[in-house]
């Protein structure tokens, strides 16, 4: 995290870059900043995650999506006409995105039911449809192909003896990788629509949240991700976890066909890019976590997802 000099020179930064009077910058991450300003409220996205053209492609992307009327956060110009910015902090090249912030709160969990399911069935879907007009006005050059980011590279981090879930991770990689492709089941995405990159306000309208990961992928990943990351973290209770996913996935999946085709043979590979995220995520903690300062919970969490992965149990029928 940014120390507070850190936080006072980065104010100054973008007082003097766009056409805002920021008051404050206050952490989220370490990379994002919630600004107030007398206009309202902004985001700043200070990071050098991805190269200026990727970033550049994906804000382009997020204003159209905002533009055509997904609720989404726009990314506001510089005073220097740009959507993205260079700058200097702590001695350190990065580069400056300012969103206006959209509204809604992150919702508790035992209020995802299966009415705001459907809604967010429903905006994926819209999302999707943008999605490919957007790509016929501009192709995508700069923003990978999922398999082409570096977090996919399961067999990279996954370590040499956990020989089970690596043959797991080959298998669902190259499946996936054999799908055929064409312009009504793959394209650009969100890519981590988990529920917190979700906002939900007071009249249940959604909005969707940090596209950092936008990819190329099959759409129905889009799906996959919320399903899972539902099943996995909202379920209080009240009934069995089976029967609760399954509602999940039909409330999700209902919702986006009303907005948008969902290929048959695509809906049938929903348990396959599930399996994908569930990997995906394993492996995050490999690449991610330190090994010899692993906390008892992560110790706790990676047992988990191993058991569940060398089982091979479907969290989906």
């Amino acid at each position: 995290m940014m120390n507070n000099g850190d936080s006072t020179q980065l104010l100054k930064i973008l007082n003097e870059l766009y056409p805002v009077e920021l008051l404050t910058a206050q952490p989220v991450t370490n990379e994002m900043f919630r600004c107030t300003a007398k206009q309202g409220v902004y985001f700043a996205r200070i990071t050098n995650y991805k190269s200026y053209d990727e970033q550049l492609e994906e804000v382009m992307y997020t204003n159209f999506l905002n533009k055509e009327g997904l609720a989404v956060s726009p990314a506001i110009f510089s005073l220097r006409r740009n959507l993205v910015e260079k700058i200097t902090l702590g001695n350190k090249e990065l580069l400056s995105v300012l969103y206006r912030a959209t509204s809604g709160i992150h919702l508790p969990r035992e209020q995802w039911n299966a009415d705001v399911l459907k809604e967010l069935g429903r905006q994926i879907g819209r999302l999707h449809r943008f999605s490919k007009k957007f790509e016929e006005i501009h192709p995508v050059t700069y923003i990978n192909d999922w398999h082409d980011n570096e977090e996919y590279a399961f067999l990279k981090y996954i370590p040499e003896e956990e020989s089970a879930i690596r043959e797991t991770a080959q298998d669902v990689l190259s499946t996936i990788r054999r799908l055929p492709k064409n312009r009504s089941n793959y394209g650009l995405l969100h890519g981590d629509l988990w529920l917190e990159n979700v906002l939900v306000d007071e009249n249940s309208k959604l909005s969707l949240v940090d596209f950092q990961d936008c990819e190329k992928n099959f759409y129905i990943f889009d799906l996959a991700v919320p399903i899972y990351s539902a099943i996995e973290y909202s379920f209080v209770g009240g009934g069995n976890i089976v029967d609760y996913g399954r509602d999940v996935a039909k409330a999700v999946i209902d919702g986006y066909q009303e907005e948008n085709d969902l290929p048959a043979e695509m809906l049938e590979h929903l348990p396959l890019f599930i399996k994908l995220k569930e990997v995906f995520e394993y492996s995050m903690m490999h690449m991610y976590w330190n090994k010899e300062k692993l906390t008892e919970e992560q110790i706790r969490i990676m047992n988990h997802y191993r058991m569940r992965i060398e089982r091979n149990h479907s969290l989906l029928d």
